[in-house]
């Protein structure tokens, strides 16, 4: 087989060719894991959804969402409107995100139909390693920065630092005011639905 000269013209065939290859290549590896990685997601969502809402059998009736205008930015929450097997409303899981110390931290908060904190979970974070562990648990029930069963409209949920009532996670003040921001702003969004979506018939489309 002659060999193919040195030019130009050949070197860009040859890349060409090798660029499509990869491409195709990619391409074909991704149509095979889209799938797998969306039912995932999926099921990381639901299982977190019902953790957040205590643990009890429900059924996600309505996602709702709510974009605000926070601080100049256009911010968009997530709103999983739950019921039981009767069809009563439990309240809603909230998925809020802000800006942390190393970038976004999104979180998904469960409330109940007063919004009262049923639980919460940290679904993505920029963070330092090991800070996104810790906003995982500190404010959990057992956790010294506890907000279960708190109530962003009657108790103060900032760091003491600032008036608050929550200890903030050791050395980590930026991520925990990110973090509990990102509550308030989710319960925020919550109540911004019409009243009767905490009842388990919302008309918001």
């Amino acid at each position: 087989m002659k060999k193919l000269e040195s030019t130009i013209t050949n070197m860009v065939l040859v890349l060409v060719g090798v660029a499509l290859v990869t491409g195709s290549i990619l391409a074909y590896v991704n149509n095979v894991t889209e799938e797998p990685i969306k039912l995932q997601a999926e099921k990381t969502l639901a299982d977190g959804i019902k953790a957040v809402m205590g643990g009890v059998e429900l059924t996600v009736a309505k996602d709702d969402t709510v974009k605000q205008t926070i601080a100049g930015k256009e911010t968009t929450f997530v709103i999983h409107e739950t019921v039981d097997a009767n069809h009563k409303s439990l309240g809603a899981a909230v998925e809020s995100t802000t800006t942390g110390f190393g970038g976004d931290l999104k979180v998904l908060v469960g409330f109940d139909r007063e919004g009262k904190i049923l639980g919460y979970t940290v679904l993505q974070h920029s963070e330092t390693p090991g800070l996104g562990a810790k906003a995982d648990k500190w404010f959990q029930k057992d956790g010294k920065g506890c907000i279960i069963g708190k109530n962003p409209a009657s108790d103060n949920l900032s760091v003491r630092k600032d008036g608050g009532d929550i200890d903030a996670i050791t050395a980590s003040t930026i991520t925990s005011k990110a973090f509990l921001l990102a509550v308030t702003q989710a319960y925020n969004a919550y109540k911004s639905l019409p009243v009767d979506a905490h009842t388990g018939a919302s008309s918001k489309h």
